[in-house]
């Protein structure tokens, strides 16, 4: 049976989120978060107490969501920047997010992420690149401008966003589940680099998920999860959750992990 996406999608539920304090008095930078999980995960951390930093490449499209946090009784700031232009532009974003956050990140969420796709020798050069850059170098480039500064305060939480498509062989779709796959790797590289000095580093790997960009995909991705426990796509929200979770203080022993949130679509057919 095919769902309205707008069922899936929740947006409008996203401001009236339940309010919390398990995250009162931190601070988070959340990439791409002018739209969809990144949205979620932004008004997610926010209604937990949050002062989050809602990043894109589009000024207007992270002021609503911005705004929509404010509105809901959360606090968020506008930081934005094109991330895969070169390593130097990541560097200014840290250090301009770290100032709207006050001078210190207590969080990072490196969600930011593109997905091309097709056939291994007709992928263009500037997809392949694009792919290596957004998906692997910025999140390594992040992390060395914003985890020193935590280990030096002695605490703080990463969580990077991967894909249940790192571990699987998917014709046609070959290297960016291979970026999600290295990313995979740096949580856990992270993890052993950083942990000892009280920053956890961690992942969360969410299945087929629907979101503003990819609804008119709907009924692809319900062929993609049919055969899961599941039985249906992933809402953002219920991916925001789990990233909440890591964040937070009640995943103080979780270090170098990653968590499939993908309705069983790697671990079970039924």
């Amino acid at each position: 049976m095919t769902t309205e996406p707008d069922l899936l999608l929740d947006r409008d539920a996203l401001g009236s989120l339940p309010r919390d304090e398990r995250l009162a008095g931190r601070t988070a930078i959340v990439t791409g978060s002018s739209s969809g999980l990144g949205e979620a995960i932004a008004h997610a951390l926010a209604a937990s107490g949050a002062h989050v930093v809602v990043h894109g490449r589009d000024v207007a499209r992270a002021e609503r969501v911005a705004s929509a946090i404010d509105a809901a009784g959360g606090r968020a700031s506008v930081v934005v920047a094109d991330l895969g232009e070169s390593p130097s532009a990541v560097r200014e974003f840290a250090r301009r997010a770290t100032a709207a956050l006050g001078g210190h990140v207590d969080v990072l969420v490196n969600n930011a992420g593109i997905f091309p796709v097709g056939a291994t020798a007709e992928l263009p050069d500037a997809d392949v690149a694009a792919l290596l850059a957004t998906n692997v170098r910025v999140p390594h480039d992040l992390v060395g401008a914003i985890a020193p500064r935590m280990a030096d305060r002695g605490s703080g939480a990463i969580v990077n966003v991967t894909s249940w498509m790192r571990a699987v062989g998917t014709p046609g779709v070959a290297l960016y589940p291979a970026t999600k796959a290295a990313l995979e790797h740096l949580t856990k590289a992270w993890a052993a680099e950083f942990g000892p000095s009280g920053v956890r580093v961690n992942a969360v790997a969410p299945g087929a998920t629907l979101t503003p960009g990819n609804a008119e995909s709907l009924s692809i991705l319900e062929q993609m999860t049919a055969g899961s426990p599941a039985g249906r796509p992933a809402r953002p929200i219920e991916i925001a959750h789990a990233v909440r979770f890591l964040a937070s203080d009640e995943a103080s022993y979780v270090h170098g992990a990653t968590i499939d949130v993908d309705g069983g679509i790697v671990a079970a057919r039924v």
